[in-house]
C-alpha cells in the first residue's frame, strides 16, 4: 500500500498576499505557518495558536507543520538569559502540543536567517528568482560591514570580480544590498549593522564547536517536553551552507547532521531536509545524505538551485537544477512508505512569474511560482510511487 507525502504550503498568516483560498486551489492540503507577530523568545499564547488553527481549518485546510518557533539569540549564545528563553520555548511547545501541533521546524543560524544578495534576479524568460552573488556579498562584508579580515574569507576569483565591478556600486545599490542581507525572515525585523558587529564579536569567541555545544544544550533542555508530547523537532540546514560574514555554521553538510543526530540521539531530534539550502554546496550529495539520515527526516523543503564556477547560485525551476530531484523524491517516497505518519513537504520558494510579476509578494513566496513547483513535485511523486508499486 502506498502512502502519499503530505503536500503543504507556507502561509505567513492573515497578512500574507497569498490567501488560504489560493492555497486550496493550488491543491495543497496542509499549511506550514507560524505566529510571526510574537517577538522572538516570547511564549506563544494558547489563544493565539488556537485562533491561527481555527482560521486555517475554516478554509478546509490543516495546520501540519509549525515553521518556525524561533530560537532566541540568548539560547544560541548560551548567555545569562538563556534559561529564561528556554523555559519560554518549552511552554510554547506545550501549548502547540495541547492543540495537536507536533512537528516543529527551526534553525540554529546565528543572527541572520537565509541570506541572498538579490531578491529579483531576472532570468532569461523574464521570471524573477532569488540569487546569491559572492562578489556582492564580499562588497557588503568588506566595504559596508567593514569586518576586520573579511578579505581572507573570499577566493582570489571572487575578489578579482569585485575589483572589476567596484565602481558600479551606487549609493542606491549599496542601500539595497544592506537591506537584503540584513532583512532576516520576511515579516520579521531586520538586523542593524551595529547589532551585526556586536554579534560577530560574540560568535568569534563561540566558534563552531561552541555553537554545536549550545545546540546540544538546547535540544537536551526541550527533550522531556518533546518526548512526553510526541513532538518532532526538525532543524533546517544553513542557507547558504557556508560560514558567512564571520559567523559559524553547524548544519551545512552530511557530517554536521550526523553530529547533530548523534549528539542528542533521541527520536524527537530530527531534520528538515531542504534541498535548496544543501544544494548550494557542491560538496553535498543530496540523495546520499537522505539515504543516511532519512529515518530522522520529519519535514522536507523541495527546491532547486543552479550554480556557476564561482559558487554563485540562483533558485531554479524545481525540476531543473543541480539537485537531482528525481533521486531525492525516490528516497523520500521509500522512507514515506515505511512510516505510520506521512512526511510533509512543501514546494520551497518559487519564481515570480505571470501576474505575480505585478504584485507585491514575500521574497520567494509568490503564488504562481510555488503552484508550478507543487504541480511538478506532485507529478514526480506520483510517477515514482507508481514505479515502486508496480516494480
Amino acid at each position: 500500500m502506498r502512502n502519499n507525502l503530505i503536500q503543504t504550503w507556507r502561509w505567513y498568516g492573515p497578512n500574507d498576499p497569498v490567501s488560504l483560498k489560493d492555497i486550496k486551489q493550488a491543491g495543497a492540503t496542509g499549511i506550514v505557518s507560524a505566529l510571526h507577530q510574537i517577538p522572538h523568545g516570547e511564549v506563544w499564547p494558547l489563544d493565539e495558536i488556537l485562533e491561527r488553527k481555527r482560521i486555517i481549518e475554516a478554509a478546509g485546510l490543516k495546520w501540519s507543520v509549525v515553521e518556525s518557533v524561533p530560537v532566541h539569540e540568548a539560547i544560541k549564545t548560551n548567555s545569562a538569559e538563556a534559561p529564561k528563553y528556554i523555559e519560554n520555548y518549552r511552554q510554547s511547545l506545550r501549548n502547540l502540543a495541547q492543540v495537536g501541533l507536533k512537528t516543529v521546524c527551526y534553525n540554529f543560524m546565528p543572527v541572520l536567517d537565509w541570506t541572498r544578495t538579490d531578491l529579483a534576479f531576472v532570468l532569461p524568460n523574464g521570471a524573477k528568482a532569488l540569487y546569491l552573488d559572492w562578489a556582492d556579498l564580499a562588497y557588503f562584508d568588506i566595504y559596508i560591514l567593514k569586518r576586520e579580515g573579511a578579505q581572507a574569507d573570499y577566493s582570489k576569483e571572487v575578489l578579482s570580480i569585485l575589483e572589476k565591478r567596484s565602481d558600479t556600486y551606487s549609493s542606491e545599490k549599496k542601500d539595497a544590498l544592506e537591506a537584503i542581507i540584513c532583512m532576516g525572515v520576511p515579516t520579521e525585523g531586520s538586523v542593524s549593522l551595529e547589532q551585526l558587529h556586536k554579534s560577530l564579536e560574540i560568535y568569534k569567541a563561540i566558534g563552531k564547536d561552541g555553537l554545536r555545544k549550545n545546540l546540544a544544550l538546547f535540544l537536551e533542555s526541550i527533550a522531556n517536553v518533546c518526548e512526553s508530547n510526541g513532538m518532532k523537532m526538525s532543524i533546517h540546514p544553513d542557507d547558504p551552507p557556508f560560514p558567512i560574514l564571520g559567523l559559524p555554521r553547524i548544519a551545512s553538510c552530511h557530517e554536521d547532521f550526523t553530529w547533530i543526530l548523534n549528539a542528542v540521539d533521541k527520536p524527537f531530534n530530527g531534520v528538515c531536509f531542504c534541498t535548496g539550502s544543501l544544494g548550494a554546496g557542491s560538496f553535498n550529495d543530496m540523495p546520499s545524505i537522505l539515504k543516511e539520515i532519512g529515518e530522522r527526516v520529519y519535514f522536507a523543503h523541495l527546491r532547486n538551485v543552479k550554480k556557476d564556477q564561482f559558487g554563485n547560485f540562483y533558485e531554479s525551476d524545481h525540476l531543473d537544477g543541480d539537485v537531482d530531484m528525481f533521486a531525492v523524491m525516490k528516497e523520500l517516497v521509500k522512507f514515506n512508505n515505511n512510516r505510520n505518519e506521512p512526511i510533509p513537504f512543501r514546494p520551497d520558494h518559487g519564481h515570480q512569474i505571470l501576474d505575480d510579476l505585478h504584485k507585491e509578494t514575500n521574497p520567494g513566496y509568490s503564488a504562481i511560482g510555488r503552484l508550478k513547483g507543487l504541480a511538478e513535485l506532485r507529478g514526480l511523486e506520483m510517477g515514482i510511487s507508481r514505479m515502486v508499486l508496480e516494480g
